[in-house]
Parts: C-alpha cells; sequence; structure tokens
C-alpha cells in the first residue's frame, strides 16, 4: 500500500467541503504588501475556510536577533488553531495561492506542534478557481476548539548549532530553498546582506513544481530527492530559506518522496546575517 500523502488534489477536496471533522486554512500572503492576503480571502476563498496570516498566526514579532518569520510559542501557536476551530479531531487541508510555500509553512508547523493529519492542496487557489469550483466570499469563522500542543523540538535547529557547527556544514546537508541568485548572492531583493551559509547547497523550493506550479508526481520527487540525499531514506539534513518558510515545502516535498524529515532551520539566513561576525560565502562554493 502506497503511503499517505501530504498533498490533495482540488478533485479529493470536494468531497471534504461541509464536513465538521475537517478544517480549511487559507494561507495566502503578499510579502509585498501584508494586507493582501487578507483583503483576497474575503473577497473569495474555498467554502468553510479560514484564513491564517503569515505574520501575526504563522510567526511570532520580530527580535533584534532573529530572523523575518520566527516560530511563535508553542503555546500561542495552539491558542491560534484553537481559535480555528482545530484540535486532534481535525483534518487539516491548507492551500496558498498556487506554490504551496505558505501552505507547507502552515502544514510544517501543525507537525511541529504534534498534529500530522494534514494536507497541502495542490495547485491552491489558482488551480481551484480556474476549475470553476465553488468560491464564497466575507470572513468566516469556525467553533473554538481546544488543541493541544506535543511540541516536537527536535524538529528544529538554531542559529547557535549551525554556528558551533559551521565547520562541518557541507557533512550535514544544509539545504538552501532560495533562488539560485540569492543563494550565489549575485541579487538579494529583500535580506540586506547577500550569499549564503558556507557549506550549504542551493536547492530551490521550486524544483518540487511543475511548469503550471503543481507539485510533481511522486515518483519524480523520488528521483529529486535520490539526487540530493542518495537512496538511503533516513539521512539527515536540514532545509533554510531566507525567513524560515519556502525551507518547508523542501520538508513536504522529500517528506512526500519517503525521505526523512529534516531539521528546519527557522531563523535560515535572515537571521543568521543578524551577526557580522557569522561567515558568509558567495558563488556556488
Amino acid at each position: 500500500m502506497a503511503p499517505r500523502s501530504n498533498l490533495i488534489t482540488t478533485q479529493e477536496l470536494g468531497p471534504y467541503l461541509g464536513r465538521a471533522d475537517v478544517r480549511i486554512v487559507d494561507c495566502r500572503f503578499d510579502l509585498g504588501d501584508v494586507h493582501a492576503g487578507r483583503i483576497a480571502y474575503e473577497v473569495g476563498h474555498i467554502p468553510g475556510a479560514v484564513f491564517a496570516d503569515l505574520d501575526t498566526d504563522l510567526s511570532a514579532p520580530i527580535q533584534p536577533d532573529s530572523g523575518r518569520h520566527p516560530l511563535p510559542d508553542i503555546s500561542d501557536f495552539a491558542a491560534t488553531l484553537s481559535r480555528l476551530g482545530i484540535d486532534e479531531s481535525i483534518e487539516v487541508i491548507v492551500y496558498d495561492d498556487a506554490p504551496g510555500s505558505l501552505a507547507a509553512r502552515a502544514g510544517w508547523m501543525l507537525r511541529w506542534a504534534g498534529h500530522e493529519r494534514v494536507r497541502l492542496l495542490v495547485g491552491g487557489y489558482q488551480a481551484w478557481k480556474t476549475q470553476r469550483l465553488p468560491v464564497v466570499g466575507g470572513i468566516e469563522r469556525a467553533e473554538h476548539r481546544h488543541f493541544v500542543p506535543v511540541s516536537r523540538d527536535g524538529m528544529i535547529i538554531t542559529t547557535a548549532e549551525l554556528s558551533d557547527a559551521v565547520e562541518n556544514i557541507e557533512a550535514m546537508n544544509l539545504i538552501d530553498a532560495r533562488d539560485v541568485p540569492r543563494f550565489r548572492g549575485e541579487l538579494e531583493p529583500i535580506d540586506a546582506v547577500a550569499g549564503h551559509i558556507p557549506g550549504a547547497r542551493s536547492i530551490p523550493f521550486q524544483v518540487s513544481l511543475d511548469k503550471d506550479g503543481c507539485w510533481r508526481p511522486r515518483k519524480d520527487l523520488q528521483h529529486l530527492w535520490s539526487e540530493v540525499l542518495g537512496e538511503e531514506k533516513d539521512t539527515a539534513w536540514i532545509a533554510m530559506c531566507g525567513s524560515g518558510v519556502t525551507a518547508c515545502h523542501l520538508a513536504i516535498s522529500a517528506l512526500e518522496a519517503g525521505y526523512s524529515e529534516p531539521r528546519l532551520y527557522v531563523g535560515s539566513w535572515s537571521e543568521w546575517i543578524r551577526d557580522p561576525a557569522r561567515r558568509v560565502a558567495l558563488g556556488d562554493g
């Protein structure tokens, strides 16, 4: 029997609409306009979906030594899930505009909090609308539930841990999900310093998607990750990006291919560069 997928298609989602034991979560967000996702949700969303905001629901406030999207305290995140109508009895479906990077952050955080019954919508809201499936406007609120978190701190690696192991990062399989020009330091539209952590490898999260922005078939993902990590499915590795968001897309991709869950460097590049004493590399090396 094939392992349970971390993904769900628009066709598969249809029968779930209206079910009391399913919660659909809209995670649309625009880094350039932090209000755009919520506005888009109010204009139109999948029926029954509640809204989760990257900045206020899926992140804690930025601190002087943190990255751009630090994790909230586990109790605060549990309160958010409770408000969204999620507890251990609920299956969760998450989606964003299309590629799944924001939805992956929400899905990863649910796993981090001990809730593994979560799937990402393939193609997101764009696929849903393209197929002319039903949408509704306004704001939906779920009945409050009580989410009891089971924190999995082993899923996280800190800046201090990476700094202490900087000479051994290549062997730790640190994979950076940012676009290649940002990794090489040729372009940096967001953060104050360009480049990457010495020893990291560049695997942009988009390699898991097809030309339409939908997830590639499992066999393609298996081939991709065999080239990245080898044939051993239990190989330890670490995912990072700019601020701990698109790295979650790599994590879901590898899980879908049957590989082990990585540790997530939540602070990622935006936290690493907070201290100018930390080493930075340019180019491919």
